[in-house]
């Protein structure tokens, strides 16, 4: 809370008014704790078949049992979760809520906090160039999941934009079972045979932060803040021809990865209330339980979730959108989730829950260059000169406006060491352009040697083909998964620098106040924009196996994805290094070949409530008492590897099924991490018919012939199984501190 002082021209406060404002302050901080707040109380899985009826009676009997009558228990009750989990959230006391937590049928009582937010055209051009062909890719026909429909949880849409026309499209498939919720500046005509559903959520967000102020956002499914609408598009939008960003940007036809999916919506993020709430939003585990529950219901095949946790990352039975993702892969739903933006330093990643498919972020081969030509008129902050500012805390186009403000002419901002040459693109509100690290430094130079420093900046353009790519963007969030460093996150690279797509015409591109530009379009970077482009990948994939499980689709996307970039070179992060598993997970995706990966690590249910056992001692489902000694967590069936404290030698257990066709005879390549040995055995797989299993171990023992000298905190390796047609590779990493 922020608190002001009288000026000088306020009377003085006498001293017994003074004792009594600093005492109703006092009384008011203890009293805090005693205070209502949004909790989730978390129940697991539905025991047997209830209706709805019923299970709501259950959960305000539960709520009796700490509430003081009947009518405080029913009027305390936000959300009842009773489609896919069993769980409610409702304004608990900490007392209240402790005591909940205690009773058996509880597997956890947790805060609804506003930890969360979003993280924020040639792309899928480029994504086909990854696959190997020369003149990209983009899915066709059947397989452009014209019957697939992906949930969206995120800001909104802004439906009327011919990213959503349906145009063409069938009628809807008949087991959606969701709705089109009316409210400000939206109702049921906003959906059609593309936008085949749209709900809002805000509960929990009221309940923190009091009603919405609607000055600033729709009380409704649109879209006031451009994330939503963005994302949406990159996931299923359809060809739109003759777009550009501002400026003429990427001019180009926008399609999203899956233009014949059906979308439906889900709002779950809200402005964050300040002086400038356009910039960000927050978004509550409640408000995206709730979404999450419903979406289940509704029909929805694929989630997307360009949303991540700030700050501490929370335990499993604590994470709404792990409790959420849970229980939606056990229903076949494949949930995608952005991987954070706070790289690159180690450890950062978010949605660490191995049922979830964590994305980070990577170039295309596309930039806009905007040379500077030294000359005449560069003058440090004089006025009406350019201003050269480098990057640090604080928003880029938030310092492009105090440039404009300060009466500058233009604004050169330089990278840092950290970030290299990853330039990202701006919509300032002056003229501007970013440089690299070595640009800004020869900038630098130059200012310092010259008594008349000058520049001019010449006219942008959009260059392609920009060799090496796809580079890993310094932004996008790192390993190792700090919640369980036997499970690598990220899982997959995808493209997420500078990316075009669809914006809302309620938010300007640079969400600044006072800018006032209406875009269409809007190019923007972050783990948000790879999230959908993997999302879509899940979509077709779907429409090409509707009877695969979630498990079995995160790994086709997994085994499949490359480690070289385009060039065939290994991928590099910005600083030019080599990026490695913490980086990219198991590659940069290809989903030509996912569509077709031969084999594929499936895992259950089950196989994930034993790892939760395993990981931390969770046990996520009071039907499901955790064993007394669970499989370790790195034997839970996952398509990579990682080993965490190795003393010695260790020994992985995995099971193949085979997805292709019968008689594949498979033989296995291994490529050792330094100082390290990896034996798989048996060394060949044969399969005799299509959905048959195979199990094989993989023994990682310590050799002696690591180099002391190493900085590396984790060594990195592979084995691959082969037919000659089928290459399914999985990474194998040993932390070694």
């Amino acid at each position: 809370m922020k608190t002001t002082g009288g000026g000088s021209g306020q009377p003085a406060m006498s001293g017994l008014v003074f004792f009594l404002f600093l005492f109703s302050l006092f009384t008011a901080a203890a009293s805090t704790t005693k205070q209502s707040q949004v909790y989730i109380v978390y129940l697991g899985e539905h025991a047997g078949a209830k209706s709805k009826g019923t299970i709501l009676d259950d959960h305000h009997a539960l709520l009796l049992s700490v509430k003081g009558s009947e009518e405080e228990a029913r009027a305390s009750l936000l959300y009842s979760y009773k489609h896919s989990l069993n769980g409610f959230a409702a304004l608990l006391s900490d007392d209240q809520a402790t005591k909940l937590s205690e009773r058996t049928e509880v597997v956890s009582a947790f805060r609804s906090d506003g930890r969360w937010s979003p993280h924020t055209t040639r792309s899928w051009e480029f994504v086909g160039l990854e696959e190997g062909l020369s003149k990209g890719w983009l899915p066709s026909g059947a397989h452009a999941g014209e019957n697939v429909i992906v949930g969206m949880l995120d800001s909104g849409i802004w439906p009327e934009w011919r990213s959503f026309s349906d145009e063409g499209l069938g009628p809807v498939p008949a087991r959606w079972k969701g709705v089109c919720q009316g409210g400000d500046s939206f109702n049921s005509s906003s959906c059609n045979r593309k936008v085949i559903g749209a709900r809002y959520y805000l509960k929990a967000y009221e309940a923190q932060h009091g009603r919405l102020n609607t000055t600033n956002e729709c009380r409704s499914p649109r879209d006031h803040d451009g994330h939503g609408t963005h994302t949406a598009s990159t996931v299923a939008g359809r060809a739109v021809p003759g777009v550009a960003a501002l400026g003429g940007f990427a001019a180009g036809t926008a399609s999203g990865g899956a233009p014949l999916a059906r979308l439906a919506i889900y709002k779950v993020c809200w402005p964050i209330p300040g002086p400038n709430p356009s910039i960000e939003n927050t978004c509550f585990d409640a408000d995206m339980l709730a979404a999450m529950d419903d979406a289940v219901g509704d029909g929805v095949d694929v989630m997307s979730v360009s949303i991540v946790s700030s700050g501490k990352q929370p335990r499993l039975p604590d994470d709404g959108i792990a409790v959420g993702a849970l229980h939606a892969a056990r229903r076949g739903v494949v949930v995608v989730c952005s991987g954070g933006n706070s790289g690159p330093a180690p450890a950062t990643v978010s949605n660490l829950a191995p049922w979830i498919l964590t994305v980070g972020a990577s170039s295309i081969d596309r930039s806009f260059n905007s040379p500077i030509r030294l000359g005449n008129g560069m003058v440090i902050m004089v006025r009406g000169k350019i201003v050269v500012c480098l990057r640090g805390s604080g928003l880029r186009v938030g310092k492009g406006l105090e440039v404009k403000r300060a009466g500058g002419a233009a604004i050169v901002l330089g990278n840092p060491p950290m970030y290299g040459s990853e330039v990202p693109v701006d919509a300032h509100v002056l003229p501007g352009t970013a440089v690299s690290m070595a640009d800004v430094d020869t900038i630098l130079s130059y200012i310092n040697s010259s008594t008349n420093p000058a520049a001019y900046l010449e006219r942008s353009r959009t260059v392609v083909d920009v060799k090496p790519s796809p580079v890993m963007a310094q932004f996008s969030s790192r390993g190792p998964n700090v919640l369980e460093p036997s499970i690598l996150k990220p899982d997959v690279t995808a493209p997420g620098l500078n990316i075009l797509a669809a914006w809302s015409e309620s938010s300007s591109p640079t969400k600044l106040d006072g800018d006032n530009r209406v875009v269409k379009y809007n190019i923007i970077s972050g783990t948000s924009m790879s999230c959908p482009h993997v999302s879509a990948t899940a979509v077709l994939l779907k429409s090409a196996h509707p009877d695969w499980s979630a498990a079995a689709i995160r790994s086709a996307i997994m085994t499949t994805a490359t480690t070289n970039n385009a060039e065939g070179g290994p991928i590099t992060n910005a600083d030019g290094t080599v990026a490695g598993p913490m980086d990219y997970g198991s590659g940069h995706i290809r989903p030509k070949h996912a569509m077709d990966p031969g084999l594929v690590y499936d895992a259950s249910f089950q196989d994930y409530l034993l790892y939760a056992c395993a990981s931390g001692g969770a046990q996520l489902d009071r039907s499901f008492p955790c064993p007394a000694s669970p499989p370790r967590p790195h034997e839970l069936n996952y398509p990579s590897v990682a080993i965490h404290g190795l003393n010695g030698s260790t020994t992985v257990h995995r099971t193949v099924t085979n997805v292709g066709e019968p008689g594949a005879h498979y033989s296995v390549a291994v490529v050792e991490p330094m100082g390290f040995s990896v034996k798989v055995s048996p060394t060949s797989l044969a399969f005799a018919r299509t959905g048959e299993k195979k199990t094989f171990t993989i023994k990682i023992a310590a050799t002696g012939k690591r180099s002391r000298r190493m900085k590396r905190k984790y060594l990195a390796g592979s084995y691959t199984w082969s037919d000659e047609v089928h290459a399914v590779r999985s990474p194998v990493v040993v932390l070694v501190a």
